[in-house]
């Protein structure tokens, strides 16, 4: 939950985003990084909407020193203050006829409106984190979309405890069902589908409407709709140097099999349906904790190994066409030397304009040991219109 923020120590959260539907706001900020990223992207403060003014907070709502709503957005953080409070948060969504809406939460302490979100817990990727905080504030368990822009404000403008608070924000399709009544009435007392034109209204904080005004622009791009494809490559695994053994057998090593466990929030925010995955070790050792903690469907796909890619790099080119045209999530670990074709072919059925396909890596090495690219696909032009990767922690 996201009671009255308090400091946190270092940068925790792993995602970087690089590329998002038309939306300016949403193509050109980066998402908060997760516990997992090695080297934090550096975000800009967030500008102030030009959309329809929300209401301010009432008397007994919260301070600047507590909540957002008085809050300035946040410049430089200035030499001297406190390790910035990292959040995440999601605003599920969902059509009624031609009708965008949003779940919103209302919070008695502070007698607000806002999407819901909450801090980072110690070792916690951001992710994992928004996944969480929704199922916290309004039960429902959601898989996540595309990033929006990240939120960035100051905390207790005006006193000596001035605090960034940074908060990463994705899209999220409800789940089919009601709403449930919240599950910590004492935290969050009401949860309410609305309209976005009513949204704009009853948000408390201004800056709030930053993330939906990216989320009403992808709906009106029919970009809103997605599903991911997300591209692993395999963790650290022992170097051919010292493996006199078949190459097939070459497993990770220490490095690795971390990488392997960090990536279980990663993929586990995005429901895949299956994991496909080259039958060598190394690859299918990379899935396996994932697989095993969700009881997710693995296949192992021979033409994703080193060698058959050496023999037939078209083959992999087609799978990945097959992979798209197939519209269901999934994820697909390989190998180094096979991510050039596989990602070629991804950035091939980027959508025009998106920048999508400039945020998909197109030299060696692709992607780091462990790595996870997500390649959101919008479902009604099979094509891909963000990206987002996430770094394993070292």
């Amino acid at each position: 939950m996201d009671p009255a923020p308090r400091p946190r120590p270092g940068p925790d959260p792993s995602t970087r985003r690089l590329a998002a539907a038309p939306s300016p706001a949403v193509a050109q900020r980066p998402a908060e990084p997760s516990a997992a990223t090695s080297a934090p992207v550096a975000l800009q403060p967030v500008p102030r909407s030009s959309a329809p003014s929300g209401r301010q907070a009432r008397g007994g709502g919260p301070s600047a020193a507590e909540e957002p709503d008085a809050a300035r957005e946040a410049g430089d953080d200035g030499p001297g203050r406190a390790d910035p409070v990292r959040a995440a948060g999601a605003l599920v969504w969902r059509l009624r006829g031609d009708r965008l809406q949003v779940v919103l939460v209302h919070r008695p302490r502070y007698d607000d409106w806002s999407f819901p979100k909450g801090k980072l817990e110690k070792g916690e990727t951001a992710v994992a984190a928004a996944v969480r905080e929704v199922a916290e504030e309004t039960g429902l368990r959601i898989a996540l979309g595309q990033p929006l822009p990240a939120a960035r404000y100051v905390l207790g403008a005006g006193t000596g405890d001035r605090v960034v608070k940074h908060v990463a924000y994705w899209t999220a399709p409800a789940p089919a069902g009601d709403l449930p009544r919240p599950p910590r009435p004492d935290e969050v007392d009401r949860t309410e589908w609305v309209d976005v034109d009513e949204a704009f209204r009853r948000l408390t904080r201004r800056g709030d409407q930053v993330q939906l005004r990216a989320l009403a622009a992808l709906h009106a791009d029919s970009c809103l709709d997605t599903w991911p494809l997300v591209v692993v490559r395999h963790g650290h695994a022992r170097p051919t140097t010292v493996w006199a053994h078949d190459e097939a057998d070459r497993p990770l090593v220490a490095s690795g099999r971390r990488e392997a466990a960090q990536l279980v929030p990663v993929l586990a925010a995005r429901a895949p349906a299956r994991v496909v995955s080259s039958p060598w070790d190394r690859c299918v050792q990379t899935v396996r904790p994932f697989v095993e903690a969700s009881g997710t469907r693995l296949r192992t796909k021979g033409r994703l190994t080193e060698s058959a890619h050496r023999r037939d790099p078209d083959k992999v080119a087609r799978y990945v066409g097959h992979l798209v045209d197939k519209g269901r999530p999934v994820v697909v670990c390989t190998h180094r030397p096979v991510l050039g074709t596989l990602l070629g072919a991804l950035a091939g059925r980027a959508a025009g304009g998106s920048g999508a396909a400039a945020a998909i890596p197109a030299t060696d090495p692709f992607l780091a040991p462990g790595e996870a690219l997500v390649a959101h696909v919008s479902r009604r032009s099979g094509r891909v219109v963000a990206v987002e990767r996430h770094l394993p922690q070292p």
